[in-house]
């Protein structure tokens, strides 16, 4: 229970968010998510379950962005 809160927490932070701003922390989590490959690549890796947390995140920011576009245009 106490994720899902979180995550709506973060779509309505999101939501207020300027595209720009959702761009950059698009960019942070697409690092995290290039870092997080490697450390699995060299067994390194100790949360597999954060991949997929980030794959769920960086759909979500999109989605927002494509929201934000639609409005826009």
């Amino acid at each position: 229970m106490t994720k899902l809160y979180e995550i709506r927490k973060d779509i309505e932070t999101w939501r207020k968010s300027t595209p720009d701003q959702l761009r950059e922390e698009l960019a942070e989590l697409r690092k995290e998510q290039f870092n997080l490959r490697f450390q699995k690549a060299t067994g390194q890796l100790e949360k597999t379950s954060r991949v997929g947390d980030i794959r769920r995140s960086i759909a979500r920011i999109e989605a927002v962005l494509s929201e934000k576009s639609k409005q826009s245009a």
